[in-house]
């Protein structure tokens, strides 16, 4: 049994990391810290503690850090010095030269170090993953991403709103696209983008169009807080067929009506939002295989014990750092840039 804290219980902390890691064997969440605010009754048998160093008191293996972005570099970096294996929130920090610290200091310690990339165990990315794999499509010549909401007023409170370092929707959202898409692809050749403010007083990018090249294909990743959803979701076409996937996986959802994922049919896709194949024989419906954010931490648990290879590692979490990087620098100098550039 590995004892587990959580640095910060906001939005993220709430959500996406203490539902999912109690419902992980293995894995017992013992410390919560919460700067402001009563004790959640949901969690009766949790301390609750107002600061990182009173959580490092305790006898902690890993070390969940879900705070805004601009502190995921000095807690992390606090905690593996303490000893401890760590998972960051996306992203990983705010600059990859914080990120390549961490990186080495986590190399030193000998500690797990790895980034919260629960969005590779969606169904809809898993299917998709299935598909590409199974060489139905033929060779891919085009893969298109979006993570659209439609949300025009502004929260002046919100962090993430705020002109911070790693504030914005790209920094948001960026960090799941990029990482599914080098799943699917691997690094791409060079990237060019364009992310912007588009709404009225807005002072933090919140749209974004990235391009990863590769020979004879692009892969575009897109996320806007001004547009409807009607997009597909995942769109990837090839020379023997086409794939199509509307809508959002539902866990996220499911998790934040306060489901959880030990409910049976917690996170159940509806038909109807099924993917769709069409190549020269027609157009099939391709059920959406089932998959769950637990599965990291599964993951994540079983590396500690040395039951399996860590699956988001630190290189790959230098990747996305870099490919983040590098989007806003081709964004700002409106040109395409080797992934070999300087950052």
């Amino acid at each position: 049994m590995l004892n587990v804290g959580v640095v910060g219980f906001g939005f993220a902390g709430k959500v996406f990391h203490t539902p999912v890691l109690r419902a992980v064997p293995g894995l017992r969440l013992t410390t919560i810290v919460q700067r402001h605010g009563a004790p959640d009754p949901r969690y009766p048998d949790v301390d609750f503690v107002p600061s990182v160093d009173e959580l490092l008191s305790r006898p902690l293996d890993v070390v969940v850090v879900a705070t805004p972005n601009t502190s995921h570099h000095p807690i992390a970096k606090q905690c593996l010095s303490a000893g401890r294996h760590v998972v960051v929130d996306k992203p990983f920090t705010t600059t990859l030269a914080e990120a390549r610290e961490l990186v080495e200091l986590a190399r030193e310690a000998r500690r797990v170090l790895s980034v919260y990339q629960e969005r590779r165990y969606t169904g809809d990315f898993v299917t998709k993953q299935n598909v590409v794999s199974d060489g139905v499509l033929g060779r891919i010549v085009s893969y298109e991403a979006h993570f659209d909401r439609f949300r025009p007023e502004l929260k002046p409170g919100a962090w993430r709103e705020q002109p911070l370092p790693g504030s914005g929707v790209w920094f948001d959202l960026g960090p799941h696209l990029f990482d599914q898409a080098v799943l699917l692809f691997g690094l791409p050749q060079a990237i060019s983008a364009d992310i912007r403010i588009e709404r009225d007083g807005a002072q933090a990018d919140d749209a974004c169009d990235v391009a990863l090249h590769y020979p004879r294909m692009r892969a575009v990743l897109r996320a806007s807080m001004l547009r409807a959803p009607m997009a597909p979701s995942f769109a990837v076409h090839g020379t023997k067929g086409s794939f199509i996937k509307y809508g959002l996986d539902p866990q996220e959802a499911a998790l934040k009506d306060g489901h959880t994922p030990d409910e049976p049919d917690w996170d159940v896709e509806p038909p109807e939002m099924h993917g769709t194949l069409t190549t020269p024989e027609g157009t099939r419906t391709i059920p959406t295989t089932p998959s769950s954010f637990t599965r990291y931490y599964e993951n994540v648990r079983d590396a500690i014990l040395g039951k399996a290879q860590l699956a988001v590692t630190p290189e790959h979490a230098l990747n996305v750092m870099r490919g983040l990087e590098l989007a806003v620098a081709g964004s700002q100098q409106r040109r395409v840039l080797p992934w070999s550039a300087a950052v």
